[in-house]
């Protein structure tokens, strides 16, 4: 069997991200006709069809799902093994690996950062980013030390420190009429148009949406996906929607026309969580995510879960 290189596996993920060959051709720093040319040729190399497209648009079928998912790990084993390398011949620095999506709050992010730890002087925080469930499979992994991630289940392999838990936040037109009320409430976004993170980006968020709504009778009049808060903001405009966004996703729109309100439903609300392997034996992940739980205790974050540490 002949394997794939790693720029078609790299153009093949961007794509499936992006949904639009335009976009994701961006991205890549490359033209449009260039990114069809490697999608054929990695198709043509696998012998099956990855996605289904019809002029910019791009739907991955089903194998096509399952090959992206297993690919980012491949681009991930390959990324950690020349760093792994390349800390052999720099020296014993402790590298620890973290993951965080673009939604992540920066003050989590920013408070991790922070982190010094005795027993390793020398430690390094490496940050990676992808879809908050594509950090957990990858925590699983073991190809992550550990990761922000953001409505996520409950995964078997997987120890979670919960540290915040928090409404989405609709996004609209300043002139919307939902926006003379302090939140939005389910009922009132029946037969509008919805603005949703897609579903290859996070199915569990948009399943949930979608169950929980349909039990109170609420139905969008027609629905539009997106992959980045800038690509909401847009779709909002074109379409006097309503974009469903954590808070800090949401705030980095909400100007210019556009403002925003919480939604008021306890189905329907964003844990995110500090992840790690159950099984993980590291002393340095163990005292980096003790530390973690102090210092978001420190400025009054509630921690709602508790890892089992060792040591």
């Amino acid at each position: 069997m002949v394997l794939p290189e790693i720029r078609l596996l790299q153009a093949a993920i961007v794509l499936a991200e992006e949904l639009h060959f335009s976009r994701a051709a961006d991205r890549l720093n490359m033209s449009q006709s260039t990114l069809s040319k490697q999608i054929f040729k990695l198709e043509q190399t696998i012998g099956f069809r990855l996605f289904e497209h019809n002029h910019q648009a791009a739907e991955l079928t089903h194998a096509g799902r399952v090959f992206v998912s297993e690919a980012r790990e491949v681009i991930s084993h390959t990324e950690r093994a020349v760093l792994s390398a390349r800390a052999v011949l720099d020296g014993p620095t402790e590298i620890l690996n973290i993951g965080k999506s673009s939604y992540t709050d920066p003050f989590f992010i920013s408070t991790l950062m922070s982190i010094h730890l005795p027993l390793f002087p020398d430690m390094k925080v490496k940050l990676w980013s992808n879809f908050s469930n594509e950090l957990a499979q990858q925590v699983a992994a073991g190809t992550l030390d550990l990761a922000l991630i953001t409505g996520v289940p409950h995964k078997p392999k997987l120890s979670v420190l919960n540290i915040a838990n928090n409404p989405f936040y609709i996004a609209m037109a300043v002139d919307d009429e939902l926006a003379a009320h302090r939140e939005v409430r389910l009922e009132q976004i029946h037969n509008r148009n919805w603005i949703l993170l897609g579903q290859h980006a996070n199915a569990h968020l948009y399943d949930s949406i979608q169950s929980a709504t349909s039990d109170k009778g609420v139905h969008p009049s027609d629905i539009y996906h997106f992959t980045s808060p800038e690509e909401a903001s847009e779709l909002v405009r074109e379409h006097s929607g309503l974009a469903f966004l954590p808070r800090t996703a949401a705030w980095r729109i909400a100007c210019d026309g556009l403002t925003m309100r919480p939604l008021a439903d306890d189905r329907l609300r964003l844990v995110t969580s500090l992840a790690v392997r159950a099984d993980s034996k590291s002393r340095l992940v163990t005292e980096f995510v003790k530390a973690a739980g102090r210092k978001l205790n420190g400025v009054r974050f509630a921690i709602q879960g508790q890892l089992p540490l060792t040591g």
